[in-house]
């Protein structure tokens, strides 16, 4: 979802960065690069080794509070990427489903702001056992549409998400010019990282190439 359908990457980085200075200390570009794709609480950890503090050493639920708070506030006025609504419009009546490293208290917001009736369902963080790079999320929304996993076609943009997507034995395409072993990149297919442009044929032939 985030930095797949909609840019609310930059908007997590500023809410990210913000909790890192209640902690302490400031992250850095490649500490924030590691939360990209991440849990909150993945998240929180890097933030809190980072200033020399344990989640023991937080009162973790008001922080998660403050985060979603601050990220719900930035959030508010987002719009799909370019090409998305487009592609989700040529593939209505093929079960699709938004897996999310997002909570279900936020994740809904941008669900709703891509078009929600696109989907026959979401899956969330704190709705499986294991979040991203784990496969449970992805094991999940094939169970749920009764598809095997290895049937189902997963766009990631984040090193994370891919690799869960892998793991799960999804075919993957990576909006992202590095891609774990089992992916492919979406440069590579299209000559771009956008999905602007892209067909629902050319998507239907990169499926079967990715067999």
């Amino acid at each position: 979802m985030d930095g797949t359908m909609i840019d609310s990457e930059p908007e997590w980085g500023i809410a990210t960065y913000e909790m890192s200075e209640r902690f302490g200390r400031r992250l850095t570009p490649q500490l924030r690069e590691k939360t990209i794709g991440g849990s909150v609480m993945n998240t929180m950890q890097i933030c809190a080794e980072h200033a020399g503090l344990s989640l023991d050493d937080l009162d973790v639920a008001l922080e998660r509070r403050r985060l979603y708070a601050r990220v719900r506030e930035l959030i508010a006025d987002l719009t799909p990427l370019p090409g998305v609504r487009e592609l989700l419009e040529a593939f209505q009546g093929t079960p699709m489903l938004v897996t999310t490293n997002t909570e279900r208290e936020l994740a809904d917001a941008s669900i709703e702001a891509v078009g929600k009736h696109y989907f026959v369902g979401s899956v969330t963080s704190d709705e499986v056992a294991h979040p991203k790079p784990a496969p449970d999320m992805y094991l999940a929304a094939a169970q749920r549409v009764g598809v095997d996993p290895q049937d189902c076609l997963v766009f990631e943009d984040s090193w994370t998400g891919m690799t869960g997507a892998t793991a799960a034995g999804c075919r993957v395409i990576g909006l992202a010019d590095e891609a774990p072993a089992g992916a492919v990149s979406l440069r590579e297919l299209h000559g771009t990282l956008s999905l602007e442009g892209v067909s629902a044929d050319q998507v239907r032939t990169w499926y079967e190439r990715l067999r």
